[in-house]
């Protein structure tokens, strides 16, 4: 386990999907008891960044009890999981992602969206260690880059996102042109994760089809 912090954006509206996507089942569990799972053995502590108590579309509070009185969890090395609330319902990744870095005591940060269930707490681990100098990193698939599976050094991008709010920039990719970044391209990725599952956005009812039977294959 190492000293860095790992966020988890829960607190999205899920228009496309339609249904919460952290709730959606997954194996014996949802996803997001699976993403803590994942990143629990390698993240001293996990911040869940929610939709505040009253907007919330399911009960993420529940959720984590439920998780908690799991005997597969109570192990030592168990990561200490924390729920974070936005201020406000809806509002973007930028704010609540912010949320997250503020409350984590990590100076380096894991963070990633609630519909990544195949993600791979190595590569997650990987991109931590990838940061040596620089404020983030970044990794870009094909082509795009993907701010939320990625690691951030806490205070500068505190900052960068506390700038993008005053300034009414919801677009979170934009967060590369106020940061010091380092982007890793899609070798370096496959060497971590061959199959670059880690990066399977559940969007759609397909995808999340898609994102089951690739469980089920492996």
């Amino acid at each position: 386990m190492n000293a860095a912090s790992a966020v988890i954006l829960a607190g999205g509206r899920s228009s496309r999907m339609g249904l919460p996507k952290a709730a959606l089942p997954f194996g014996p569990s949802t996803i997001l008891e699976r993403l803590i799972d994942t990143l629990s053995g390698a993240f001293a502590e996990i911040i869940v960044v929610a939709a505040p108590l009253r907007d919330e579309p399911f009960s993420i509070d529940r959720t984590l009890r439920e998780r908690a009185n799991e005997a597969h969890v109570t192990g030592p090395d168990e990561a200490t999981v924390m729920i974070e609330r936005d201020a406000a319902a809806f509002e973007g990744p930028v704010g609540a992602l912010r949320h997250g870095l503020t409350r984590a005591r990590g100076e380096i940060v894991f963070a990633c969206s609630c519909d990544l269930p195949l993600l791979r707490s190595e590569l997650a681990s990987a991109l931590c260690a990838m940061i040596e100098n620089n404020d983030a990193v970044i990794p870009q698939v094909e082509g795009r880059t993907q701010p939320l599976c990625a690691a951030y050094r806490r205070a500068p991008a505190i900052a960068a996102l506390t700038a993008m709010e005053t300034g009414n920039e919801r677009r979170l990719t934009l967060i590369s042109e106020r940061l010091k970044v380092r982007t890793v391209e899609e070798t370096t990725l496959r060497a971590i994760d061959p199959q670059l599952r880690s990066f399977l956005n559940v969007n759609t009812a397909e995808d999340y089809a898609r994102a089951l039977r690739l469980a089920r294959e492996s």
